[in-house]
């Protein structure tokens, strides 16, 4: 559905130095797939996003959305974004105040320029798309007496209003509560399976990402770091940034003290640890293991294998619910988490042992 190519975009303040907000991005997305940037604030994607949308213009590269280039540097190309056929959804919703819901919804259809829309058609357009988003009926209210979720679910509708070829939204869930933002998560993601529109989702909530997401691209410092499934990016992250930025995860510094294929034992200050990884390492060199708090397992017994079992104490507990983190000291001040059913029952200063699978951490080259 779009193209970025080799795209930069450079911010200049008070005539200092250049900010790179984006340092030579490649991307794209097939249609009909759910594309999420994530990264966090300052690292470029919501910047990428407005480049799309033609809401900035960047210094150099390449977009095509649809077949159509729309911005080429060295062709000189720039399409305004009247003229792109985008939906987009803000953070701020920006819903007119003094509007209906309904003329809120038909505003992009009365001001569109590459055609002119009939009362008839505006009408049966904006009802069709209300009760897309289960607001049917709504029509005459006023925006000002609309929930939090229902402003979310009007500008929803107005973005999908001339059926766009790329739907883009920008942290459009951060102003709702927790409950409803979990709730409006699966709104969106079965409203966008159910049309099939091109999204691309911009959020620096990494639980977002992978409960929406066909595809997530995560950015640092104007570049992607990693693009892959939800399940690629948080069971095969290929940096500690990744890592630690999508989820939890406990790290264990240590070097190669044998490899065999696409597996190493890495000897660790704590133990020896069999793991596998996703970059060629050999014997002797400086490496990193990652392992998610859901995949260790706790318990007071030794689980009888010297590899991949660390002793230590319960430094302090966190009951969440469905699950209990347990901090393990394991000494020179050294702590993990471990996450644990509930009725797993383990005190403050109780000797435990902690075990991890080989398939279940990742090695990464430090």
């Amino acid at each position: 559905m779009f193209v970025i190519e080799d795209l930069y975009k450079t911010f200049h303040v008070g005539g200092q130095a250049g900010v790179k907000a984006i340092d030579g991005i490649s991307l794209n997305v097939e249609t009909g797939k759910l594309l999420t940037l994530l990264g966090p604030s300052g690292c470029g994607k919501t910047t990428t996003l407005r480049c799309l949308a033609g809401l900035e213009r960047p210094d150099r590269g390449r977009i095509v959305i649809n077949g159509r280039v729309v911005f080429d540097s060295e062709q000189g190309i720039f399409v305004p974004p009247s003229e792109r056929a985008l939906g987009m959804v803000f953070q701020s919703y920006a819903i007119w105040p003094h509007m209906t819901v309904f003329e809120n919804v038909a505003f992009p259809l009365r001001v569109a320029r590459d055609r002119k829309y009939s009362a008839a058609e505006i009408k049966q357009e904006v009802v069709r798309v209300l009760e897309m988003v289960q607001l049917g009926g709504y029509e005459n209210r006023a925006s000002t007496r609309l929930s939090g979720g229902q402003q979310q679910r009007l500008a929803f509708a107005r973005g999908l209003v001339r059926n766009p070829n790329l739907l883009l939204l920008d942290e459009p869930l951060s102003n709702l509560d927790a409950k409803l933002r979990e709730q409006m998560r699966v709104e969106l993601k079965r409203l966008q399976r159910t049309l099939g529109v091109t999204t691309v989702y911009v959020t620096h909530d990494q639980s977002e990402a992978l409960a929406l997401s066909d595809v997530i691209a995560v950015f640092s410092a104007g570049r992607i770091i990693q693009r892959g499934s939800p399940q690629e990016i948080y069971r095969r992250p290929r940096s500690q940034f990744v890592a630690d930025f999508v989820g939890s995860a406990n790290f264990f510094h240590g070097t190669i003290a044998k490899r065999s294929d696409d597996t190493a034992t890495v000897d660790t200050p704590h133990g020896m640890i069999l793991c596998s990884f996703v970059e060629s390492v050999q014997a002797g060199q400086t490496v990193m293991v990652t392992a998610r708090p859901e995949d260790l397992t706790i318990s007071e017994k030794h689980p009888g294998d010297g590899l991949n079992v660390f002793a230590g104490k319960i430094a302090h507990r966190v009951f969440l619910g469905e699950v209990t983190d347990y901090f393990v000291d394991l000494g020179e001040g050294r702590e993990i988490r471990v996450r644990a059913a509930p009725d797993v029952e383990l005190g403050i200063g109780r000797a435990v042992h902690v075990a991890i699978r080989p398939e279940q951490c990742v090695g990464l080259a430090s």
